[in-house]
């Protein structure tokens, strides 16, 4: 188990959702590591992104059901991050 920033922060989460929270709230989703806590992502969004973090929220999403008839599988469990940034801070995705 690594605690890079890149093993933490693994990607950015573009949604309509999520648009909507950037431009009311200046706040991020990303998809980060199930083992990461609030800290942790917190430094890795400031020194990835070279910004300042106001505070993190994040969520565990249950993995969604899938398949047909008999072949039924559960995908894994992944944890989203919410990261609001201080006024005049921002981040450029593309």
């Amino acid at each position: 188990m690594k605690n890079d920033a890149y093993d933490i922060v693994r990607k950015p989460l573009i949604t309509e959702k999520g648009t909507d929270i950037t431009s009311e709230q200046n706040g991020y989703t990303f998809a980060v590591a199930p083992h990461a806590n609030k800290v942790m992502i917190r430094k890795a969004v400031e020194s990835l992104f070279d910004v300042k973090v106001k505070h993190v929220r994040t969520m565990v999403r249950k993995g969604k059901w899938k398949g047909r008839g008999p072949r039924r599988f559960q995908r894994s469990d992944w944890k989203r991050a919410v990261v609001t940034l201080h006024d005049g801070d921002a981040i450029e995705f593309l």
